[in-house]
């Protein structure tokens, strides 16, 4: 948690000692729960039980979840079974699934007989999809509507049940056997006429996902078409969630943090919120697979410059332009397999338009190329007169050979940028696993190569 008051910590323990319950009391009750779960997070977790028990069962609940997973847990095995079965009553349906999948197994079996039936298989349905589906981040806390009332009878319905759904701005509109086939959203409601029917008003045309589907792509959605909340049906067609516009930004979130340390090779869990309290033997691990593997790939590069040396010796100044050489591939190799990547995420773009794309880029390489190689071109005769070069050749020459090497290898790292995470896709793997030093790497060993074969090949060595 962040913002923690360090002064507020000392004054819940003086009152914990006095046993004011009603100061404890008004202390939950006095802030939003997010500030309030940010204060007691402070404490002990046994200290923090102390201080919410006394807050109302409902308040108690949505503080609850705005504590960090690790923290949550602890708080939880001070909570006596009854207690906890109320609270787990009260939160919102994801909510409360997510916290329970989150339990030990005899946890879990210890407090779901606790529960009322329907709360019960409630739970046990939403734990039952596979992590990273529709299914497994949907809430079933839904309002839905037969097609057959009316506007007036609809709004009196929604007045009914709206305490105890997450939201109503939109309705579906289910038929007997519980298929999809429509919504309303509150607003339609209140324009249209109070005799019309809902199955007159109601939007036909609507945007779902399916339990099994990526939660990415559901969330995708809800960004794409500007959603408040996506309906989750399963191979019936039958309406049995929805996935609202928060848990949305959270599944982005952490789908984004996935992707960028997977950009920088590194492994495990990707979750948000965890650098500091990630072990330093954890870090170590998620970090070291692919580095070292690198490494070990990287000693090719010492084995074409070892291959090269009589090159080197003859021209030192080829030596100077080798770092440029690689941060320029390594640059232009990153930048466009990041903008692939990103355009493969979002859908823009699929393997099947490999052709269009490798096109784009060459031409982009090729501006780029003409550029920098102008630019390596220069330097080197700027710099002219602190070279040493054989008598035989001149330094244009020289300069000409180093700008065409540089300008080959920014098309080839272009290309090659765009390419791995095209190929990745297409063979069904992540593209960010091969961005940034997977491609650094390769476009090194291949850098080196056309540096040297260019250069001997202009000069006539």
């Amino acid at each position: 948690m962040q913002n923690i008051n360090p002064l507020i910590v000392p004054e819940l323990r003086e009152i914990l000692a006095a046993g004011d319950v009603q100061a404890l009391r008004d202390f939950c009750e006095s802030c939003h729960p997010v500030i309030v779960a940010e204060f007691i997070s402070a404490l002990e977790p046994h200290e923090a039980w102390l201080v919410l028990k006394h807050a109302p069962t409902q308040t108690l609940a949505e503080i609850l979840t705005h504590f960090e997973d690790d923290f949550q847990t602890e708080i939880i095995e001070n909570i006596p079974r009854r207690d906890f079965a109320n609270i787990l009553t009260e939160m919102a349906h994801d909510e409360r699934a997510d916290l329970v999948k989150r339990l030990p197994e005899e946890s879990r079996d210890a407090v779901l007989p606790a529960l009322a039936q329907a709360e019960r298989e409630d739970i046990r349905r939403l734990i039952s999809y596979s992590e990273g589906t529709a299914g497994a981040v949907m809430t079933s806390d839904y309002a839905t509507l037969p097609p057959d009332l009316t506007v007036s009878q609809a709004i009196d319905r929604l007045r009914e049940i709206a305490p105890d759904r997450e939201t109503i701005y939109y309705a579906y509109v289910l038929d007997s056997e519980r298929k999809l086939l429509g919504f309303v959203s509150l607003k339609d409601l209140i324009l249209a006429r109070r005799s019309a029917r809902v199955e007159n008003i109601m939007h036909r045309d609507i945007i779902f996902a399916r339990v099994d589907e990526d939660q990415e792509e559901a969330a995708r959605k809800i960004q794409k078409y500007d959603l408040l909340a996506l309906p989750v049906v399963d191979a019936s067609e039958a309406l049995v969630g929805i996935i609202t516009h928060d848990d949305a930004l959270d599944i982005i979130t952490q789908e984004q943090t996935e992707d960028i340390e997977k950009l920088m090779a590194i492994s495990g869990s990707h979750e948000d919120a965890v650098y500091m309290k990630t072990t330093i033997w954890e870090h170590f691990k998620n970090r070291s697979p692919w580095v070292m593997g690198l490494a070990v790939l990287g000693l090719v590069s010492g084995f074409i410059i070892q291959n090269f040396e009589g090159v080197l010796l003859q021209f030192a100044v080829l030596a100077a332009f080798m770092p440029m050489l690689a941060d320029t591939g390594g640059n232009t190799g990153s930048q466009s397999a990041t903008l692939v990547i990103r355009a493969l995420a979002l859908k823009e773009i699929t393997p099947a338009d490999v052709i269009k794309i490798l096109w784009k880029e060459f031409r982009v390489s090729l501006m780029l190329a003409c550029v920098l190689g102008l630019i390596a071109f220069g330097r080197v005769v700027i710099i002219a007169g602190g070279l040493t070069i054989p008598e035989a050749y001149t330094i244009p020459r020289v300069g000409f050979a180093i700008a065409l090497a540089l300008a080959l290898q920014v098309v080839t790292a272009t290309l090659a940028g765009a390419l791995l995470p095209l190929g990745a896709a297409k063979l069904k793997f992540d593209p960010a696993l091969v961005a940034s030093p997977a491609l650094t790497t390769v476009v090194d060993i291949t850098g080196l190569l056309i540096y040297f074969t260019t250069v001997k090949l202009v000069l006539g060595l």
